[in-house]
């Protein structure tokens, strides 16, 4: 019986080396429909390292915030055990080229009325091995493995999301301190405006219109303010939230003033094929399809015959010292081929066919989007940076123009509707070039992710060590 095993074993184990199924090749730029260049203007020139892009707002307080944002966010602790789960089967897809093999041991003691008593030891295992003849296992083996890596990929994606979301609130924070202070400047002004304005009416100089009007302007003013202290602890509560700590666990120490991040003044955005590379997203996805193409070998596998070995072997005997004088066994080799099973195996192949081809269509899909961040990012920022410049020219010339409204008034040479015209002018100029300073940055966070920025591409992403 050896032999025959033997022969079976050295017929078939050679076809171990074949794997059914397609091969898995990645797509060309070409293909996934990467244009050359960017639309959007932009710098040109080699995309920095922006593993750590926030450094680059140049503002240490956000550094802080967005390192604390990555070591405790909990949806980059949910990441983690999903990468952990994935590369445990990964572990098990790879056991299964291996043996089965279980060992037991036994005792018993039989009585026996008037003779005695009888020991009875025993010693066996059992082995099972089913050979990878059409490569099924290694098939599996390659989807598993794919599949870690795109979770590994998902954890970077989550760490970039983090990131770049505890930046956009850290802004807003200093946006809204912005808005609230010059709310509240305006709101001086007014009450000095609305003070003259009661003097002359007193003095009956004018009517009582140009207080009313002045009281007016004041209130709405005035009503801006709860609205911008409650966008204001919002994003407070959202940072805390975003470092997993309670919502106004930052609150603080981010109560002090401070001014919006300006960033750097243009960011090197290399060429489009630079996201394939560096955008965990698509590198994701690209693994996806990897997978899933491997998952259709798995698939066409169980059409073709199937080689399983077993084995035991055992002792028994009366007394340990014994137990090994006679050793029983045997080995089974057999093979099993599918015959008959109303096409259910062959559409689980054509199902599979079409997640492939469905995880390709997903791939091109991330590779345009991310893409389109980055056109989107490039024409935000180009528009914030003419916004900004206009506005800074709006304030200055809103700014002169309320300064002489208000002596006019005082002085008698023009009416409160001049002045609340003005300083209403000024308001919004203050108001629009602080949100524009805040665009620019916001358009700096979403071209840096947009990018890929926020992990390193070179590395392989891992879980922290227990």
């Amino acid at each position: 019986m050896r032999s025959r095993v033997t022969m079976l074993l050295v017929a078939v184990l050679p076809l171990q080396a074949c794997a059914v199924g397609p091969d898995y090749r990645a797509a060309s730029p070409a293909l996934l429909g990467v244009p050359a260049g960017y639309a959007s203007v932009g710098a040109r020139g080699t995309l920095p390292d922006i593993a750590t892009w926030w450094t680059a707002l140049g503002d240490p307080e956000l550094d802080a915030i967005v390192d604390r944002a990555r070591a405790g966010n909990l949806d980059i602790a949910q990441a983690v055990a999903r990468l952990k789960q994935a590369r445990e089967g990964l572990v098990q897809a790879r056991a299964a080229l291996l043996p089965t093999i279980s060992g037991s041991a036994g005792y018993s003691r039989t009585l026996l009325d008037g003779f005695g008593d009888r020991d009875n030891f025993s010693i066996g295992a059992d082995a099972s091995y089913q050979a990878d003849l059409f490569g099924g296992t290694r098939r599996g083996i390659e989807a598993a493995r794919a599949g870690e890596q795109a979770s590994g990929f998902d954890l970077a994606t989550v760490q970039t999301s983090v990131a770049a979301e505890a930046a956009r609130n850290y802004i807003l924070v200093r946006q809204y301190q912005a808005s609230l202070g010059i709310a509240r400047d305006s709101l001086r002004i007014q009450d000095d405006n609305l003070e003259i304005a009661g003097f002359r009416v007193q003095a009956g100089l004018v009517s009582s219109l140009d207080q009313e009007q002045a009281r007016s302007q004041r209130a709405q003013t005035a009503a801006t303010i709860p609205s911008l202290e409650q966008s204001y602890a919002a994003a407070v509560n959202r940072l805390g939230v975003l470092t997993g700590q309670a919502p106004a666990a930052l609150k603080a120490e981010l109560e002090a003033t401070k001014p919006i991040p300006a960033g750097p003044e243009m960011v090197p955005v290399g060429i489009p094929a630079d996201v394939l590379r560096r955008r965990p997203d698509v590198r994701s996805a690209e693994r996806t399809l990897a997978a899933s193409t491997a998952q259709i070998g798995v698939a066409r596998a169980a059409l073709y015959p199937a080689l399983a070995i077993t084995g035991n072997i055992g002792t028994s005997a009366a007394s340990l010292g014994s137990i090994a004088n006679v050793i029983t066994g045997g080995l089974f080799a057999g093979l099993s081929q599918l015959l008959f099973d109303g096409g259910r195996t062959r559409s689980r192949v054509r199902a599979q066919e079409a997640a492939a081809e469905g995880a390709l269509a997903a791939y091109k899909s991330t590779v345009l989007l991310a893409l389109e961040d980055v056109e989107n990012a490039l024409s935000s920022l180009q528009a914030a940076k003419d916004r900004q410049r206009e506005f800074i020219v709006a304030q200055d010339a809103a700014n002169a123009a309320a300064i002489l409204a208000r002596s006019q008034y005082r002085a008698g040479l023009t009416d409160i509707t001049t002045l609340n015209n003005s300083e209403t002018a000024l308001l919004s100029a203050r108001n629009g070039l602080s949100n524009a300073r805040a665009d620019r940055a916001q358009a700096l966070v979403a071209l840096y992710l947009a990018l890929g920025g926020g992990w390193d591409p070179a590395a392989a992403p891992q879980p922290p060590q227990d």
